[in-house]
């Protein structure tokens, strides 16, 4: 029995479905814990070998042997480590969502996750059997409780892994961000902890898999629920704490270094330029194509891009028409000076002119309307589509969640694009966005915040001709969206019912625009991707 037990977190960003790369990684990276920081234990996240979420990968007889060959890859090259990695576990009773404690190139304890998240993003039940009870396995004389991601969410885990002996919780988890996810993280954490009085080591993925964004925040908790030690938020890292036994026998964390919490608007901004980046680059795109208007959210979207992957691997095109102020175009000019991107001026008057007259004798006494603004988006989009294709390189949308919860956006227009990165933030965090980053060097010209935002597609047009102010429409759609209040709910809260009402049917009515939307970051307690799931053709009224 020894008196110390060095566990290190190993905090990585993996690639769903790339099982011998992720094998890879484990490996390099125990043997770097081993090496260079003397871990007895590397922790991984969740679903390692397969990356998180596999999704319907899982149903692939050739990634079930796959991941066999993983594992066997990790027990031939670890015989001298041992380390806790998350696999699906294929049975012939159906498939687990398991972690394995792998020492000296055997496997010494499999636990199955008792606990199947079905909410929000989550949909493990379609894919996996839920394990029965938590494993406590023995490791240099300490007694180790394997738990995996929502276990520890729920108190009956933790107290069957206290009740066999465990003096530590060993806790694998692939936990997406989402604002405010880890103060709630470490409440939930500290209260588990004093419950059944043991320390607890969280180790969780971080990088960007499709509209999921993992943050990583992975920490070492006592058994009085304070923290001592917290990973760096949206950065690979592995990180190594020592377990020693007291006089008393109880096992106590010692304390190491503790990233400070980020406020709203850093973790947002840090989110989302983690998604741009991993999406970019896992998918091997050479950059992207950012169409700029003059106003925040474009705006907002280029500084995104060019945080994420570098100023040479971002083109951005302004395309005025007839209706684009002088002011937009400097506004423009000025941004793509500040970042130093490559930068295009192309016109759209001649493709909006030769359509007008291709369609003269159809739309012949027919008041111009919203018809002729769309057809300048599309213009546009014809545009940024042929520098994509042409280029390899991903279009970026710029639309914003408040737009998207209306419809305010253009079918096959601006919404058109391979990543949306803003698609979750709402009007006014925009602009809170915005001012964050300038905080840190200023790359938004000021007035770009401050001017009133329009689509500029008609003489003199701006947003609140169409909408509410979005100090009105950005509560409300936050009370519908989020929290699912009614228009009683809401208007209960001091907003006016005509209006409440009228947002919500907008809401309802473009369901069928943010089904044909590309994917973007998620960064609130609910976005439009995978945990919202509501009809397009429906007569549900409320």
């Amino acid at each position: 029995m020894t008196d110390s037990l060095r566990i290190a977190l190993a905090q990585l960003n993996l690639l769903v479905g790339d099982v011998q790369g992720n094998a890879a990684r484990v490996i390099a990276a125990t043997r770097h814990a081993r090496a260079t920081l003397g871990a007895d234990l590397v922790l991984f996240p969740e679903l390692t070998l397969s990356g998180y979420p596999p999704e319907d990968l899982l149903f692939h007889r050739g990634f079930r042997r796959q991941i066999e060959e993983g594992l066997a890859r990790l027990r031939r090259e670890l015989t001298d480590a041992a380390v806790i990695v998350g696999f699906p576990e294929y049975t012939g009773g159906g498939i687990y969502n398991s972690a394995a404690l792998i020492a000296q190139g055997e496997i010494a304890a499999i636990h199955r996750k008792a606990e199947l998240p079905n909410y929000k993003v989550f949909d493990e039940k379609r894919y996996f059997q839920a394990g029965a009870q938590p494993t406590v396995a023995d490791l240099k004389g300490f007694r180790v409780g394997l738990l995996v991601c929502e276990d520890i969410w729920q108190p009956e885990a933790a107290q069957l892994a206290r009740a066999d002996g465990a003096q530590l919780l060993l806790v694998i988890n692939a936990s997406p961000y989402e604002i405010h996810k880890q103060r709630e993280r470490e409440d939930m954490a500290r209260q588990r902890a004093r419950d059944v009085g043991l320390p607890l080591a969280y180790v969780n993925l971080v990088g960007g898999q499709d509209e999921l964004v993992f943050d990583g925040n992975s920490f070492v908790m006592d058994a009085h629920g304070q923290v001592l030690m917290r990973a760096p938020p949206f950065e690979e890292g592995t990180y190594v704490t020592p377990f020693v036994r007291d006089a008393q026998g109880e096992v106590v964390p010692q304390a190491g270094e503790i990233a400070p919490e980020l406020c709203d608007e850093a973790s947002v901004y840090g989110a989302l330029v983690l998604g741009v980046r991993d999406y970019v680059r896992k998918h091997g795109f050479p950059g992207v194509v950012v169409g700029l208007s003059g106003g925040i959210d474009s705006a907002l979207t280029l500084a995104i891009a060019v945080d994420a992957l570098g100023r040479e691997c971002v083109q951005a095109v302004m395309m005025p028409s007839r209706y684009t102020s002088d002011m937009s175009l400097a506004d423009a000019r000025e941004q793509a000076g500040i970042l130093g991107v490559n930068y295009s001026v192309l016109s759209i008057e001649g493709m909006f002119e030769a359509t007008l007259a291709t369609l003269k004798g159809e739309f012949a006494g027919r008041a111009p309307d919203a018809t002729e603004e769309n057809i300048q988006s599309r213009c546009r989009m014809q545009l940024l589509m042929g520098l994509s294709n042409k280029t390899g390189r991903m279009l970026l949308t710029t639309g914003n969640k408040s737009e998207m919860a209306v419809g305010y956006a253009t079918l096959y227009g601006d919404m058109a694009g391979g990543f949306a990165p803003i698609k979750d933030c709402s009007k006014l965090l925009v602009y809170r966005l915005a001012d964050y980053r300038n905080s840190r060097g200023r790359v938004i010209p000021q007035r770009v915040i401050e001017r009133a935002p329009s689509a500029e597609l008609r003489p003199g047009q701006k947003d609140s001709d169409s909408l509410p102010p979005y100090e009105v429409l950005d509560p409300i759609l936050e009370a519908f969206i989020e929290e699912d209040l009614s228009v009683d709910e809401i208007e209960a809260r001091g907003f006016e019912r005509a209006t409440t009402a009228r947002v919500l049917d907008l809401v309802k009515r473009n369901e069928y625009k943010r089904r044909q939307a590309p994917p973007g970051v998620r960064v609130s307690r609910r976005a439009f991707g995978r945990d919202w799931r509501y009809p397009i053709t429906s007569g549900y009224r409320r």
